[in-house]
């Protein structure tokens, strides 16, 4: 028997959406048992139009072939027998903390560790192999192998700091002395690892006025401590900033260069871009009148076309980001962000995720990434009858 397992989380739209892209592709699909209970309540998140089409193929898994779709809380066993394509979801993390992310990442690179474990004892096949999902979950490692590649990053600024030094606690003079020391008053501070902008901050000093600002989602409450609050603060006072500061700077973090983005109507901007294949599949501009755009932040999304790119411009983002996938052996699939400077449109990567194929304004129109998706796990079962 084979199967293609979707590793996941009942009633996303991840899920959701994928299921509907598998349906239209003419392929059976199952649940598990935990997921087949989720998916008959009133309020699982069916596309419109596509739950009559669903219901009747709602089952557990019996001897067809097709597409299963497996919890995150109950998944060895759907893994121990026949040949399996496996997509790898992200998890769900319910807690706001950043002092827990360091927790939170790390159980599931052990997860991802044992679906390594899993591709060399049984022969499963991976959408993205958990291993490449691993390596782009950390920015510091990702962001170096791409820079060994030759290709254009934000720059890292703190990868010249010896391991030892990083582990050090660091405080928010310290940061300003470093920043003094390197000649730059504007900087990115990010975790290494997480997403959706967590404890991501930006952080610009005026050494002649002794001025400085801090833009930032986290925000310290009493009680709780450094938390990720979804909402872009702007901090101006020493008082503000520094105490929380001290915070961000306990977590393993990177510094990148702060540089200034392209702008569109006033908005500074920069790209997300999905690669599938080799191929753009979707490219959406993310627009912000701050320095940090993220789709988590409800920054204002724009479709590449209204930009109005020269050609050239749009060839170098696509080609910098064939020559990225590249570097990463087993990843199909990725959300790229890239920063075009200001006056040369000159592309840099931003970071990579290994799991950034979920976006609204495609899942809400044409379902791109997700049909595309469909096709390939349609040709593997093809592939693998032949």
């Amino acid at each position: 028997m084979r199967r293609i397992i979707v590793l996941g989380n009942p009633g996303t739209k991840r899920n959701s959406y994928l299921r509907q892209a598998a349906v239209e592709a003419g392929l059976p699909v199952f649940f598990d048992t935990g997921m087949c209970r989720e998916a008959q309540q009133p309020n699982f998140d069916f596309p419109k139009g596509a739950l009559a089409a669903q219901q009747s193929r709602i089952k557990t898994v019996n001897e067809t072939d097709g597409l299963l779709f497996a919890d995150w809380k109950d998944w060895r066993k759907e893994l121990i027998e026949g040949e399996v394509f496996l997509k790898i979801e992200p998890p769900l993390w319910k807690s706001s903390s950043l002092k827990e992310l360091k927790i939170l990442t790390g159980e599931y690179e052990k997860r991802l560790a044992e679906l390594s474990f899993l591709e060399k004892e049984q022969g499963v096949t991976f959408f993205n192999a958990p291993g490449a999902i691993a390596l782009l979950l950390d920015k510091r490692t990702c962001k170096q192998k791409l820079m060994k590649a030759g290709l254009p990053v934000t720059e890292l600024l703190d990868g010249d700091r010896k391991v030892s030094d990083r582990n050090a606690k660091f405080s928010a003079g310290n940061l300003l002395d470093f920043m003094r020391e390197k000649g730059m008053y504007q900087i990115f501070i990010k975790p290494v690892k997480g997403s959706g902008a967590a404890g991501v901050s930006a952080f610009r000093y005026q050494p002649a006025t002794g001025r400085m600002a801090l833009y930032t989602c986290a925000m310290i409450f009493p009680g709780i401590g450094l938390v990720n609050t979804k909402r872009l603060r702007h901090f101006v006072s020493r008082e503000d900033i520094f105490p929380l500061l001290d915070e961000i700077l306990e977590l393993d973090c990177i510094w990148e260069r702060w540089y200034a983005k392209a702008e569109y109507q006033g908005f500074s901007y920069d790209l997300r871009v999905v690669m599938q294949e080799g191929e753009m599949d979707f490219v959406l501009a993310r627009l912000s009148k701050g320095p940090i755009t993220n789709l988590h932040l409800n920054n204002h999304p724009l479709q590449i076309g209204d930009l109005q790119l020269p050609k050239s411009s749009i060839y170098a983002v696509k080609t910098i980001c064939q020559k990225a996938m590249a570097c990463f052996e087993g990843l199909r699939c990725a959300g790229i962000d890239i920063l075009l400077e200001k006056g040369s449109l000159n592309p840099r990567i931003i970071e990579m995720n290994g799991q950034g194929d979920l976006i609204y304004q495609d899942i809400y129109h044409e379902n791109l990434i997700y049909r595309h998706q469909a096709e390939i796990m349609v040709d593997w079962l093809r592939h693998e009858s032949s």
